[in-house]
């Protein structure tokens, strides 16, 4: 109840306050041989308990401190508490913090200010003040990922990678199960940790500072390609790469420094604000009548990261309540913001294309060659990755024919063939020439035994599965 009663108040405070930046003199610029140092004052009106988080963090965490001070939120009178703010009885709160209002050298750091706060903002913390974002980012793949790969992944299935290289390298994009333990402290492993499909303490599912990162919180920072860059590049998704070798990242390169990359949600306008789009403007900004959504598994008509490139209402570990047609029409009116309808149906045909040539004449026959060796006790079908074959097959699908489909999707041609066809021509050749030896001679293939790394626990977590999971 305290909780609420605070947020509300500070919500009725902001006509009241402002916050004012006292700088002396100008930044990097030397009076009387002496740079001065920029000086932040808070000048409105608000809650005791806000102004002492915000006064000391000024002081303990100054970078903290000036990104949330040059925020939106701080223009609106958001402070630490509206978001950090908790329950004394609720999951995540920090135990340590509570220390701080213990140090009676410190003019704030007293039991005058003490209240409870958890480190972890979550998309439902978030939701009180966006609670349409939140409801779209719920339905969306970004933040069910984590339940996608534990149904998907070998890798983790099969335990055939260390914990360590998960929470290092996966769970850093897709998300970990954040733990904690009775004296309130994050289990090793699970934290720090900003995945967008990170299953958090309060049970919400996601992290809004993914893309618009701690503590200034940009709509900016989240338009621009290099935040959806983060995760998605790389041999597997190279989305950043091929949109970067594309005409809208040649021209968002060259004059992206015009951009009104500040615009209001649901404002932004290409020709207006934009003059080609990044991965945003296409996947979620609204534009020709199409609405804003947080929800990036719309607009999509083909599940291209799929082995089989299927639709998304097909995609069985996490079907798309979406019918494709539909979708791709909405996409096909942001494209025709800049290109004609004819442009746009071609554009649409050799994506197509891309697709059938990638289904029927590599992932399917591949596919049937694999299945008959495992039929034929030529292949080891108790774990994944110990054999040749099972890699390569892997790669074909995950690797190859990723990066032929994507670049297709995304106008990128050296991806469609050189990074994609072009290899997937040799990985499908070899594969398909050794499977082919052991069929004849009826050799079972080598295993490889000695498989570092292959520690990983292989529980699905409760927290996404239920206790039945184990």
């Amino acid at each position: 109840m305290f909780r609420k009663m605070l947020f509300f108040a500070l919500i009725g405070l902001t006509a009241l306050g402002s916050l004012a930046y006292a700088q002396s003199g100008s930044e990097g610029v030397e009076q009387g041989n002496q740079l001065k140092k920029k000086q932040f004052q808070i000048t409105r009106k608000m809650p005791k308990e806000a102004k002492a988080c915000i006064q000391c963090h000024k002081e303990e965490s100054p970078g903290l401190f000036a990104d949330w001070a040059n925020s939106e939120h701080a223009k609106s009178n958001i402070t630490c508490l509206d978001c950090h703010l908790a329950e004394e009885h609720d999951p995540g709160v920090s135990q340590d913090h509570y220390e701080e209002y213990q140090k009676p050298d410190d003019k704030w750091g007293s039991k005058e200010y003490r209240v409870p706060v958890a480190a972890i903002v979550t998309p439902k913390d978030c939701s009180r003040c966006h609670p349409d974002e939140a409801e779209e980012y719920s339905k969306s793949k970004h933040a069910n990922t984590l339940e996608i790969i534990w149904k998907l992944d070998p890798w983790l299935n099969d335990g055939m990678n260390s914990d360590f290289e998960r929470s290092s390298g996966c769970f850093k994009c897709h998300g970990s199960v954040v733990k904690t333990t009775e004296e309130g402290d994050f289990e090793e492993g699970t934290w720090p940790n900003v995945g967008v499909g990170r299953i958090n303490p309060d049970g919400s599912k996601g992290s809004c500072t993914s893309c618009h990162t701690r503590h200034r919180l940009s709509v900016a920072e989240a338009r621009k390609p290099d935040s959806c860059g983060q995760c998605h590049l790389g041999p597997d998704h190279p989305q950043k790469e091929i949109y970067h070798e594309s005409k809208h990242g040649y021209i968002t390169q060259a004059y992206g420094d015009e951009y009104n990359w500040d615009a209001a949600p649901g404002t932004w306008t290409p020709g207006v604000d934009y003059r080609a789009p990044s991965c945003s403007a296409c996947h979620m900004s609204g534009s020709g009548g199409v609405e804003t959504t947080h929800d990036v598994t719309e607009r999509l008509s083909w599940e291209i990261q799929a082995p089989l490139t299927i639709r998304p209402s097909e995609f069985s570990p996490f079907p798309a309540d979406t019918d494709w047609q539909t979708e791709r029409d909405k996409m096909k009116k942001i494209c025709m913001q800049c290109h004609s309808e004819r442009w746009t149906d071609n554009h649409y045909r050799e994506l197509d294309k891309a697709v059938e040539q990638y289904n029927e004449e590599y992932f399917k026959p591949a596919k049937a060659k694999l299945d008959t060796l495992y039929e034929k006790g030529l292949l080891d079908d108790s774990r994944f990755f110990d054999e040749h074959l099972e890699v390569a097959f892997y790669e074909l699908w995950h690797h190859e024919g990723r990066r032929a489909r994507m670049g297709a999707a995304m106008m990128g041609p050296d991806y469609t063939w050189w990074h994609g066809f072009y290899e997937l021509k040799h990985t499908y050749n070899e594969f398909m020439t050794e499977a082919n030896e052991l069929l004849e001679s009826g050799e079972k293939a080598h295993r490889y035994e000695d498989f570092p790394g292959d520690t990983g626990n292989r529980d699905k977590p409760e927290e996404i599965f239920g206790p039945e999971a184990k």
